[in-house]
């Protein structure tokens, strides 16, 4: 369109109301066309149903549509739309015509322009501007009509997977762009996005519109109209008005109001809405009322256009006109009604942060401060990270409904974690959210430090969200380029104020850098202004170094400039940060959080990651400890105090700790010996067991009383307490430590009287971990947690044959079996103990458990195997109250309907899963990541071969634990150090954080940390990375197949692991990296003495630390690695926190992990490493010995990163098999993958 009569349409809507035409498809009804009608000459041998695909007409019926164009223009219609409703590929598709999308779309719009160019060309008047006398009397304009499609972007088309997406943002914005460029091309005057039902689907149509406007070099006047479906005020996928508002307000409209679904009486309201709140025109065109019995429209055009004259008089309305039902007599009454209204009168923009999820949050000035809800944050919540890593997508929902619930305004989200493809979950997570109200009818923060994350998230939010974050980091050019793409989105962003020098730390850098990008943002991107949120960046104060000191204030006042001098924005911040010197000391932290939040309220900050509920009440933290913390803050009074504000704050740490820790520690002691003995057990107390226990000789008749009676009462009470959440499970373990020490006691007073009693336990349960699998940790945990809830638990151990397991099945007669396992094979293994069951006749229930299971795998590949009861429980507490609910004959039948049930909703929704495309793979291949090796700077390691290092202390290590994992094992939900910080979880894991280092002291000079590493010459063929003996590259000594993704990733490329080295014929020569580390050496016979002391407790402790220790150990000599063995990165400077987080270049993946899930793997790095030389050796499933072991590979590509194979075809597992020298099954029952046969 030129753009003389653009300027002409908007001078024309300034005077009066225009008139949009009537209905195309109730017109074409009326014609009663058959078939042949529609197919025309041209489709007569089309192998599909053409009637009732309306679009089709503009080729083979040309002149219908022209009449039609011509009536409307005739009842008085100043815009008319074209016959273009379904004409994208997606819609056209079910009638076989989505090749026709361009022609159909420019001939739509050749015909619409005949029928308007006719219309002027016999207007009698003088022309109606005559400083343009080409302009006729009363101009008219072609619309280009772009429905909705027959997919929606928002809903699943799948009830029983909420995550499926019949169609993607990607696919909706190339159909619109192929539609849109057929208007453009046929000559229309304005783009009309129209009968909009999912909001998403409307973004990717703007975005498509964007994208069109760059390339043509000029813009097109849009409209946007949704559709109210019923009474409850809401667009099918869920969005109220002023929510859709907020969801597109980011685009530059031309007009926005409703259509469809509903009459003009019932539509009044909504557009009396939309009226209030947009900045643009409104246009409303409804159905001729309701639709009787029969679906059709008995409204008539005295009633249709006397209530949208109702809404022209009072001034709520620019553009007017029907839809379905409405012919040109409703036209024609509708233009005479409106013809001597005002048109509505356009408000001014409103500069205010308008946000939505399917409800509306606008933040104006003067608005309360805002909570973001922080646990849908993998690392931020450790509950929610397993739940995420689990794929337990239907618990990790719980998490996010939970915040809402307690009043989070917004919740963050975020996917960035070592091992996760975070794309794939972010999408998937975002698209459950979907289907549940409660939870996404609050915005959205995506955050990430990934762009295509953040991208990959945005084409799944049909609301208005914030991402988080972008800088200046990186330069202007990279800013400003993702920047004009949220804008594109429809996103607000947090910009950091951080800038090519680095992070801000004075007042003067942090407005500087803030100042500088709100002025790239609002004059050269024309971002407004609202929509920019700035984090000035709190940082930790109090830290006893004096250039610390002025942060918490720099942080404040450059909060108040920046409100002052940069109008409309917001602030946020991160408000934990401030107390990091203080961790452990919760009072002290709670309170410094809430003094400062005090302070930056009122210095004008507006929303933060926050946890409210974690906060005492100003007024109420005493005058003593506030006056330091505002000393503090301020960095005030140095000179006259005795003691600065750190040292007060110190000191005034140190005497709230000292209070809780002088506790009548004796005063239970006066209680009665039943109440003494359950106070021991509950509090884990062993110091007075002898003490007690010889006293209850005393006055029981028999031994067995003692541990049947108020041994077992204490344990019931244990067991209560946690399954009411009440006690934590560290406690749990330290409780079985004290009953397992009472036993002790007593078992020679039993033997001496040599009684047989019986048992009142709740039942047998016989737990192993599975043949081939030395990993035991999680199944101790539960073995522990049963035992104290009065069940009898025998314990086969690690490495346990199926023949040993139902021998014990048999023999101990038990009522439940639970196996455990780690690695990937161990789920194979599974499934044989299950066919082994059935084939004995074994009927018991199965609980299968451990980190590689999931009720998905359990419901797909165990359940199936046998007749008996199957099921998951993924934890100790659930390993109860499933283990419960199984012995329970009131409840048991019921459970294990509803069981049944849920497993077979859950096959169905895997066959479900399984139809996603996967592309061949050689077209994978021809989309592997492309690398230009000649601009790589390849760095040679320090030495070929291999090495091993046993001179590595443990204190070298212990910086390196990420401690999050730890506390997860224990089932205490949190990220370290925030954890402590807890409400629930804080005082117990601040325990457990003290016994940790504790038994690390007890570690040094016991465990020894060993590593094997090594460097070779390595070149890649495909998807296989072959390793020479030297830099010459003459002989191979070993080749390793990875395995590529296969499912269709759109634009971003189908990654191997051999895409990260450079292709074997390169004239480069490139290096790959293996190792093994073990912190295991001698954990055993440290083992042993804790068990000859039945001490549970320090068993579990041990194992879990050593675990720990050895991937931070695996971390250790991955910095040893980058900096100095090979030396990719010497100038590498990173903190802890940023290590643990792999801020680096370059991956270590581990074989069976999700980019290289085969454990066969890990058989060639130990040759190559010759690993036994430092006590290492593999199971023949591939379980590592000791178990608290690493091994895998390095890469040194700057692009390398860390991603899941997911599901691969049969294609590329025969060829894989075969460069393997494996038999196809074997290769399959291996890898555990899913195959699309």
């Amino acid at each position: 369109m030129n753009t003389d009569k653009t300027a002409i349409l908007k001078k024309i809507l300034s005077e009066r109301i225009m008139v949009l035409d009537g209905a195309m498809g109730t017109m074409i009804q009326k014609k009663k066309l058959k078939e042949e009608d529609y197919r025309g000459e041209r489709f007569r041998n089309h192998p599909k149903e053409l009637k009732g695909a309306n679009d089709v007409l503009c080729l083979t019926q040309p002149d219908i549509i022209l009449d039609i164009h011509r009536a409307y223009l005739a009842a008085g219609a100043d815009i008319i739309e074209t016959d273009t409703f379904n004409s994208t590929s997606i819609a056209l598709s079910d009638f076989g015509l989505e090749k026709m999308v361009r022609e159909i779309n420019a001939t739509a719009a050749r015909i619409a322009r005949k029928a308007v160019d006719e219309a002027e060309a016999n207007d009698t008047s003088k022309p109606r501007f005559p400083s343009k006398p080409r302009f006729p009397s009363k101009p008219r304009f072609v619309a280009g009509s772009i429905g909705p499609t027959n997919r929606s972007a928002s809903i699943s088309s799948d009830v029983e997977n909420p995550a499926f997406r019949s169609v993607t943002f990607d696919k909706l914005v190339s159909a619109y762009t192929e539609q849109m460029s057929g208007l453009v091309e046929g000559g229309v005057d304005l783009l009309m996005i129209e009968t909009v039902f999912d909001t998403l689907n409307a973004k990717a149509a703007l975005f498509a519109a964007e994208e069109l406007f760059e390339s043509l070099g000029y813009r097109i006047p849009l409209i946007v109209s949704g559709t109210i479906t019923d009474a409850s005020g809401r667009t099918l996928s869920g969005q109220t008005v002023e929510a859709f508002w907020n969801s597109i307000s980011h685009a530059d409209l031309f007009a926005v109001g409703f259509n469809c679904a509903l009459g003009a009486k019932e539509m009044m309201p909504h557009i009396e809405e939309i009226s209030r709140l947009a900045w643009t025109n409104v246009i409303c065109y409804p159905n001729a009322g309701l639709p009787n019995a029969f679906g059709e429209y008995d409204e008539t055009p005295e009633v249709t256009s006397g209530i949208i004259g109702e809404l022209a008089r009072a001034g709520l309305v620019n553009i007017v006109g029907g839809c379905c039902g409405t012919t040109q007599e409703h036209i024609s009454a509708i233009s005479k009604r409106v013809s001597n209204c005002a048109p509505r009168k356009i408000p001014q923009r409103k500069h205010y942060l308008r946000l939505s999820g399917l409800e509306a949050l606008s933040i104006f000035p003067g608005s309360n401060f805002i909570n973001i809800g922080e646990r849908t944050n993998v690392a931020g919540s450790a509950k929610f990270a397993k739940l995420i890593q689990e794929g337990n997508f239907e618990s990790a929902l719980s998490v996010a409904r939970q915040q809402v619930e307690n009043g989070a305004q917004i919740i963050d989200i975020s996917m960035d974690a070592a091992l996760i493809d975070s794309e794939d979950v972010m999408v998937k997570f975002l698209n459950s959210l979907a289907s549940e109200p409660e939870i996404c009818k609050v915005p959205f923060m995506l955050d990430s430090s990934k762009w295509s994350v953040l991208e990959a998230g945005l084409k799944c939010i049909q609301g208005r969200p914030i991402v988080n974050s972008i800088s200046l980091k990186e330069g202007e050019e990279k800013f400003k380029h993702q920047a004009k793409m949220l804008k594109r989105y429809g996103a607000a962003v947090v910009v950091m104020a951080f800038d090519e020098e680095g992070q801000a730390v004075t007042t003067e850098r942090k407005v500087e850098i803030c100042r500088r990008a709100y002025f790239i943002l609002t004059d050269e991107l024309k971002f407004s202004p609202e929509d920019i949120i700035f984090d000035p960046n709190i940082l930790t104060i109090a830290t006893g170094i004096d250039e610390h000191n002025n942060y918490a204030k720099n942080y404040l006042d450059a909060v108040k400039i920046i409100k002052t001098e940069l109008p409309y924005v917001s602030t946020s911040g991160g408000v934990s940060n401030i107390s990091f010197a203080f961790r452990g000391k919760n009072a002290i932290r709670e309170a410094m959080h809430s003094v400062f939040l005090f302070h930056a309220i009122k210095a004008g900050l507006d929303m933060a990651i926050v946890n409210a509920g974690a906060l005492p009440v100003y007024e109420d933290i005493s005058r003593e400890l506030r006056d330091a913390i505002e000393d503090a803050i301020f960095n005030r009074n140095q000179d006259t105090m005795s003691q600065d504000p750190t040292e007060r704050l110190i000191a005034l740490a140190e005497g709230i700790s000292q209070e809780k820790r002088e506790a009548k520690r004796d005063e239970w002691r006066t209680l009665s010996l039943k109440e003494r003995l359950s106070h021991s057990l509950v509090k884990g107390i062993t110091e007075f067991l002898d003490e007690d226990i010889s006293e209850a000789l005393t006055k029981y008749d028999e031994p067995l009383a003692i541990i049947e009676g108020p041994l077992m009462d204490g344990m019931n009470e244990v067991g209560n307490l946690f399954g009411d959440g009440k006690m934590f499970l560290p406690q749990v373990v330290k409780s079985a430590r004290v009953m397992k020490k009472a036993v002790a006691i007593l078992m020679p007073h039993i033997e001496a009287r040599k009684r047989n009693g019986e048992s009142n336990s709740k039942g047998t349960i016989v737990l192993a971990t599975v043949k081939g699998d030395v990993h035991d940790i999680g199944k101790n945990i539960v073995g522990v947690v049963l035992a104290c809830n009065n069940f009898k638990v025998i314990d086969l151990g690690v490495m346990t044959p199926v023949n040993r397991i139902v021998e014990a099945v048999k023999r101990e007669n038990a009522n439940i079996l639970g196996l455990s396992g780690l690695i990937t094979p161990s789920l194979d293994e599974m499934a044989h103990v299950a066919r082994e069951l059935d084939r004995e006749g074994l009927i018991l229930p199965l609980m299968i458990g451990g980190a590689t299971t999931s009720k998905m795998h359990t419901a797909v590949k165990i359940s199936i195997e046998r007749k008996g009861l199957t099921v998951h429980a993924t934890d100790a507490s659930r390993a109860v109250g499933v283990a419960s609910k199984l012995m329970d004959a009131n409840v048991c039948k019921s459970f294990e309907a509803e069981i049944r049930e849920e497993y077979e909703r859950l096959r169905q929704r895997h066959l479900a899963e399984k139809k996603v495309r996967l592309i061949s793979i050689e077209e994978a291949r021809r989309r592997a990541l492309k690398t230009d090796w000649s601009q790589l700077q390849i760095v040679k390691p320090t030495f070929i071969g291999a090495k091993s290092l046993n001179e590595i202390s443990i204190e070298e290590i212990i910086p390196r634990i990420d401690w999050t994992p730890f506390f997860q094992a224990w089932e205490l939900k949190g990220k370290y150090p925030k954890i402590f910080e807890d409400k629930k979880y804080g005082e117990e894991s601040k325990k457990l954080f003290e016994d940790a280092e504790r038994m690390l002291e007890k570690f040094s000079g016991r465990i020894r940390p060993s590593a094997s590493i090594g460097f070779f010459p390595a070149g890649s063929r495909e998807d296989d990375i072959i390793i020479f003996e030297d830099e010459l590259r003459n002989k191979i000594i070993s080749v390793i197949p990875t395995l590529r993704q296969q499912i269709d990733r759109g634009k971003n490329p189908n990654l191997a692991l051999a895409d990260f080295i450079a292709p074997a014929d390169e004239h480069n020569c490139d290096y790959i990296g293996l190792f093994a580390v073990t912190a295991g050496i001698g954990l055993e016979e440290l083992l042993n003495e804790f068990r000859k002391d039945n001490d549970d407790y320090s068993v579990i402790l041990a194992k879990a630390l050593a675990d720990r220790l050895a991937e931070g150990l695996a971390e250790f000599m991955h910095e040893r690695v980058r900096k100095e063995l090979w030396g990719y990165a010497p100038d590498e400077k990173l903190s802890i926190d940023e290590l643990i987080a792999e801020n680096y270049r370059g991956i270590r993946p581990a074989p069976g992990y999700p980019s290289c899930p085969d454990h066969a793997d890990k058989k060639i790095i130990f040759e190559l490493l010759s690993a036994e030389r430092i006590g290492m050796k593999l199971t023949e499933n591939g379980a590592m010995i000791p178990p608290s072991s690493v091994a895998g590979f390095y890469f040194a590509h700057p692009a390398a990163q860390y991603f899941g194979v997911g599901r691969i075809g049969i294609d590329q597992l025969k060829g894989y098999s075969m460069r393997r020298g494996a038999e196809l099954k074997d290769t399959a029952k291996r890898l555990m993958i899913e195959l699309d046969e």
